[in-house]
């Protein structure tokens, strides 16, 4: 019998070549993994003992850094009463707090909570809570959803459908996935006035299609994984504007922007609107646990429970986890507790101070920056493999995708820390060169 726990680095690595499956690799030729054995702070200490500054957050989800003593508390206080326990049929104080917080926390309009155990599960249920708020009210032509090109929603099957279909990941499933209909992704920078050519087209396809179309789904402000793109408030304003003319429901994904990242304690607020349906996952627990919420309205909530089935008809066997739950409320105690506005203004300051150097690159097409988001758009695709080693020999951690090098640092980074880190940044990617 092998000894699991007394295995050497080479020995798990091994095993992990052999039989793990990481996310969007190749099991016949795998990539180099990086070994960590502990995180703290902002930094991952690997196998041989060196130290990397993460500038990723994992995913953007880290927001405290790690082994954070409040977080860590919080798990461990709620591990001696309980790690889990089933949802159906039973409550308890982790959940109640935290869907009482997340209503208090959201726009007025959000009043009901579905916590479940992932971003892309939150989508899934999204979709469904507009599919069959429609379905239940009578209205059973409202049937397929408006998303934006560019945009990213997850990996699951009704989150894939409205992931961009070139961009997204996803064209391989075409064939089996529900045919959405798509916008052109808003051109109009943040911060200016939504154009004529942006809201064009979408109004278009609202006034074509709003018999079929049960919603529209959009992540605010800033679209994540199909580009690191920074859109205008005022398409927002415009959009929900639309979505109530012609009876359409209005969706936001703020899995990536919630809990601060782009200067705002969601992305929504850049707008001053609310959307009909929100999912929220992520930072939602500091980067501990799995966690993710989708929030409605009354109007959406009354109108699933007044219709055929009487209730929301679906429950994950993790919904309402009290220890993710219990290490939410923690994770939003954290950030509401210091003045987290003006900490994200100080790192929106220093990318886009540093991060500038690699504007006059002749490889960069674009530098830009929102709160605690820094990009650098490259014209090629970065070699990962050779980047990635370029980074760690520098003494931080990124995970750049196709022509975009970007950070999300935990928002706990210190100015010398994340200085170092924009720097090496931009000498890795000046030696794209």
């Amino acid at each position: 019998m092998t000894d699991y726990h007394n295995a050497s680095t080479e020995q798990w690595l091994q095993w992990d070549k052999d039989h793990i499956w990481h996310p969007y690799s190749s099991m016949l030729k795998p990539a180099k993994m990086v070994p960590v054995v502990s995180a703290k702070g902002v930094r991952l200490t690997l196998a041989d003992g060196k130290e990397l500054i993460d500038g990723m957050s994992s995913w953007w989800s880290a927001i405290h850094g790690y082994n954070h003593p409040s977080l860590n508390a919080a798990a461990n206080a709620q591990l001696s009463d309980m790690s889990h326990v089933m949802f159906g049929g039973i409550t308890h104080p982790a959940a109640a707090a935290l869907g009482k917080r997340l209503v208090d926390l959201t726009p007025a309009e959000l009043t009901k909570v579905f916590i479940s155990d992932s971003g892309s599960v939150a989508v899934e249920v999204a979709i469904k809570m507009a599919l069959q708020y429609w379905y239940s009210i009578g209205n059973q032509n409202k049937t397929r959803l408006l998303a934006l090109r560019n945009g990213y929603h997850g990996d699951t099957f009704g989150a894939m459908a409205t992931c961009d279909p070139v961009t997204g990941m996803h064209h391989l499933f075409t064939k089996v996935l529900p045919a959405h209909l798509f916008a052109d992704a808003p051109r109009t920078a943040f911060g200016e006035s939504a154009s004529y050519d942006d809201m064009a087209q979408i109004t278009d396809l609202l006034e074509q299609h709003h018999g079929e179309l049960a919603a529209v789904i959009v992540e605010p402000i800033v679209q994540g994984a199909g580009g690191m793109r920074f859109y205008s408030g005022d398409y927002l304003r415009k959009l929900r504007a639309l979505c109530d003319k012609f009876d359409v429901l209005l969706i936001h994904d703020e899995i990536a922007t919630g809990f601060g990242r782009t200067g705002k304690l969601f992305a929504c607020e850049h707008a001053n609107i609310s959307p009909d349906i929100m999912c929220v996952g992520k930072a939602l627990t500091g980067g501990y646990l799995s966690l993710a919420a989708t929030l409605c309205s009354d109007r959406i909530a009354e109108g699933i429970c007044n219709g055929e089935a009487g209730v929301f008809m679906h429950g994950p066997t993790f919904m309402g986890n009290p220890l993710a739950c219990s290490i939410a409320n923690a994770s939003i105690d954290l950030l509401l507790a210091d003045d987290w506005q003006s900490n994200i203004q100080r790192i929106d300051r220093i990318l886009k101070k540093e991060l500038a150097a690699a504007s006059p690159l002749k490889s960069v097409a674009e530098v830009r920056c929102l709160g605690a988001i820094g990009v650098i758009e490259l014209k090629d695709n970065v070699d990962m493999a050779s980047i990635q080693a370029r980074f760690i020999a520098k003494g931080i951690w990124m995970r750049p995708f196709g022509k975009l090098v970007y950070t999300m640092p935990p928002y706990i980074i210190s100015d010398d820390d994340l200085v170092y880190l924009c720097q090496q940044i931009v000498a890795a990617v000046a030696e794209e060169e």
